[in-house]
């Protein structure tokens, strides 16, 4: 919020041309290094994995195959 008031009055302050474009250009960045912070704390907090239940008898598959296998070995 603060980096959007100062772009909003950048241009009123009185800096010479040449400031106002270095002024510009770390705002900007500014603005773009918190978004994309922000974007990845967002991202972080929904790393919840979604299953399907129409493919839910597919889960253990794998697991199931080797455990029938061990135990045809052990008789």
């Amino acid at each position: 919020m603060f980096l959007g008031i100062w772009v909003a009055i950048l241009p009123y302050l009185g800096f010479p041309h040449s400031w106002k474009n270095i002024l510009f250009t770390i705002s900007g960045l500014g603005i773009i290094y918190f978004s994309f912070i922000l974007y990845g704390e967002y991202k972080g907090k929904e790393k919840q994995v979604k299953t399907f239940d129409n493919f839910s008898e597919n889960n253990n598959f794998g697991e199931k195959e080797k455990g029938g296998e061990e135990k045809s070995e052990e008789k």
